[in-house]
């Protein structure tokens, strides 16, 4: 048997209810048309006929027949003196309903009209308006964006369209996938204009059209002002040290990709990355979404509580219910620890708190969750116990041999061939730096050496680690607090702990 949508199983519970009157919100008209249109195929023992009104057109049925209704009173009594079973679409009636005591009082008689009787009457609207006396008497129900049966349905029909236009389609299962998810979120409309912008400089869909795919969720966050689509990513094989998140990463990037399979007690639900300033943990971040090939957003707590789009609490809730709808992805709250605490139980703080708790333990299977956070003593204990995050790990200063992997990595992205280097010599000279400072010293040196217009060398490296004074001297004690805090409370991020 075939797996309904979402959408059009909403509209066979209200069918089989027997509920005569059904308020729809949604703003895309071709899509509610076309679920209405299956409706009237496939949910009756014979297929019923469809008819459709509007304000401009009057009432019309898809083969071009035609009805005396062009005013709302006059579509409400064709429905009323209809013979037999059908379906009545009705767009943006809301109004006619919000200006006319007639017409509400004409749907109050076709509730009881049309009862038992097959006839099933559809209103849609952007907006959401039900009059107090009718608001009883309809089934209502808000059009969510597609789920992937529908998605699937409507990319098999425009890879048909684009294939018979003279574009190619990479027709392997996993790369159709790929492209699913990266439509998932999007309206019907919004996808079709993400598959034409990925098109628009080449004649092949396939894999490579991806970041042009992603493209469209960027406008649709951007829109929002509360959340940044964040391009810019790393291999996660690129990040110097920290072998046991990276480990424990790529382990769970299994588990996260068969989501749909497993059960929501097993799929990964995020990580807490704290540690000392400059360390990696929002390289770490980016990392994760290249690891897990999934977009990167992350939540601007700086907006939410500006009051731009409204109080703080509903304005956050907006963002993440935003954010479930454009899943898959991973989501990236930075100095978690400065926007979301319980200081303030009765403020605006505390409710943003208790609605993080409450959405980590109950958001969509989707969205991986990467917190980072600086200030580690100020995070309550609900927050860091286990079942909030999969895990929390602890970001050190690096080790000997991962300051060694930072410089190499920082030199080759230069161009900079790091074999020629003996890096072996910077050890005893870096130790207690973070991976901020080593890339400011691999910086300093090739600004040096590109001033006298010539090749870095090994000696600019040298002079260059004599200019810097590291965190873990400069704010000693504040580091050493961080360490102890997090010593019995955290994972460590590698292998061992930095030696003092």
């Amino acid at each position: 048997m075939t797996t309904l949508s979402k959408s059009l199983q909403a509209l066979r519970d209200i069918v089989d209810s027997g509920r005569p009157l059904a308020y729809v919100k949604t703003s895309e008209e071709q899509r509610i048309a076309k679920l209405l249109a299956e409706a009237a195929k496939s949910f009756f023992a014979a297929p019923v006929p469809l008819w459709t009104w509007s304000l401009t057109e009057g009432m019309k049925q898809a083969d071009g027949s035609r009805a005396e209704a062009a005013t709302a009173r006059a579509a409400l009594d064709f429905i009323a003196e209809h013979p037999g079973p059908a379906l009545f679409h009705l767009k943006d009636f809301h109004e006619p309903m919000q200006e006319s005591a007639d017409i509400r009082r004409r749907l109050r008689d076709l509730y009881t009209g049309c009862f038992d009787q097959g006839k099933f009457v559809f209103i849609t609207s952007p907006v959401q308006f039900l009059p107090p006396e009718l608001d009883r008497d309809f089934a209502y129900l808000e059009l969510g964006v597609p789920d992937l049966p529908e998605l699937e349905t409507f990319l098999q029909s425009e890879t048909a369209l684009l294939q018979a236009a003279g574009y190619t389609i990479d027709g392997d299962e996993a790369t159709q996938t790929l492209i699913l998810r990266a439509l998932q979120g999007l309206t019907l409309d919004e996808a079709r204009h993400a598959l034409r912008r990925a098109l628009a400089g080449s004649k092949h869909l396939g894999r490579d059209s991806l970041p042009a795919l992603y493209q469209e969720k960027r406008q649709l966050v951007n829109r929002s002002g509360m959340i940044q689509f964040i391009s810019e990513g790393d291999n996660i094989g690129h990040i110097g040290g920290l072998e046991i998140m990276k480990q424990w990463l790529i382990e769970r990037r299994r588990l996260f990709q068969q989501r749909e399979k497993l059960g929501a007690d097993i799929v990964p639900k995020g990580i807490l990355v704290m540690g000392i300033s400059g360390c990696g943990k929002s390289l770490s971040v980016k990392a994760i979404a290249n690891c897990f090939e999934l977009p990167l957003y992350r939540i601007d707590m700086g907006e939410i509580f500006s009051g731009r789009h409204g109080s703080p609490e509903s304005a956050f809730a907006r963002a993440c219910r935003m954010l479930e709808g454009i899943s898959p992805a991973v989501v990236w709250f930075d100095e978690i620890e400065m926007g979301i605490t319980s200081t303030e139980s009765a403020g605006e703080q505390g409710r943003i708190f208790a609605f993080f708790l409450t959405w980590m333990q109950e958001k969509t299977k989707g969205l991986f969750v990467a917190a980072t956070a600086n200030r580690i003593d100020l995070l309550p204990a609900e927050m860091i116990r286990k079942g909030r995050f999969d895990e929390v790990f602890f970001v050190d200063l690096p080790l000997d041999d991962e300051r060694v992997d930072i410089f190499r990595i920082h030199l080759e992205r230069r161009g900079i061939d790091a074999s020629g280097f003996n890096l072996e010599r910077l050890k005893r000279f870096t130790k207690g730096w973070t991976g901020a400072e080593v890339e400011q010293c691999v910086v300093a040196a090739l600004t040096t050496a590109r001033l006298e217009e010539r090749e870095l060398n090994e000696d600019d490296l040298m002079y260059a680690t004599g200019n810097i004074v590291p965190l873990s001297k400069t704010m000693k004690e504040q580091v050493d607090h961080i360490r102890n805090w997090a010593r019995d409370r955290a994972l460590k991020a590698s292998p061992s702990e930095f030696a003092t």
